[in-house]
C-alpha cells in the first residue's frame, strides 16, 4: 500500500473497540480463524504450516525475525471487521472524512495567475460523497494513483474552490505527499 491507502487503514485502526491480542499465539490463533486453516496463514506468513501450529499449540511464544510485524498487520488488516464497516459506512453516509496532509499542490487555472507547485499543509472535511467514493475505491484495491485522484479532487473542490463559490475553473494537481492522516 502507499501513503493514501496506509493513512485510511490507520484511521479504520483507529476506531477499533477492543485490542488486537497480545501474545503471538493469540494473533496467530485469530488469524487461522481468519482465513481457515493453518496452510493458508502459513501462505500469508511466509512460513511453515508447522510452525503456524506450533505458535497455535502453544509450543512456540516468540516470533522470530519479521515474522512478528508480518503476523500483527496481518491480524490488524482482520481485527473487527463490522467495527471496521460501520466506520466506513458512516463515513460514506452522513460523517464524512477529514484530510490532513502536507503535499504540493500546483494548480491550472486562468492565464496571469501562477501555476507553479508549493509545499501547504492542509486540514479539510470532505463530504460523505468523497468519502464514498474513496472507501469504494480502497475496498477495491485500487491503485495509489486512483486514491490520490479522489483525494485532490476533493481537496479542489472543497478547499482550493470552497464548495463552488470561487475559482470555478481551478484545476488541481495533488503530489509529492510529505504525509496524509485521515480522521473519520
Amino acid at each position: 500500500m502507499g501513503l493514501i491507502g496506509d493513512g485510511l487503514e490507520r484511521a479504520l485502526q483507529e476506531v477499533f473497540t477492543r485490542p488486537i491480542p497480545k501474545t503471538a499465539g493469540g494473533q496467530m490463533r485469530y488469524l487461522v480463524g481468519q482465513v481457515g486453516g493453518t496452510r493458508q496463514a502459513a501462505q500469508l506468513l511466509g512460513t511453515s504450516q508447522r510452525t503456524v501450529e506450533r505458535y497455535v499449540k502453544g509450543q512456540l511464544k516468540t516470533p522470530r525475525g519479521g515474522l512478528a510485524a508480518r503476523l500483527e498487520n496481518a491480524v490488524r488488516a482482520r481485527w473487527q471487521p463490522g467495527v471496521r464497516g460501520r466506520a466506513m459506512k458512516a463515513a460514506a453516509a452522513a460523517k464524512g472524512i477529514v484530510i490532513e496532509t502536507r503535499a504540493a499542490f500546483g494548480y491550472t487555472a486562468a492565464p496571469g495567475t501562477t501555476d507553479d507547485p508549493r509545499m501547504r499543509r492542509i486540514t479539510q472535511s470532505l463530504p460523505p460523497e468523497y468519502a464514498n467514493r474513496l472507501f469504494t475505491a480502497y475496498k477495491n484495491k485500487a491503485p495509489e494513483s486512483e486514491l490520490a485522484k479522489i483525494v485532490a479532487q476533493g481537496l479542489q473542490d472543497m478547499y482550493f474552490r470552497d464548495g463552488g463559490r470561487r475559482a470555478g475553473d481551478l484545476e488541481v494537481e495533488f503530489t509529492d505527499i510529505d504525509y496524509i492522516d485521515f480522521d473519520l
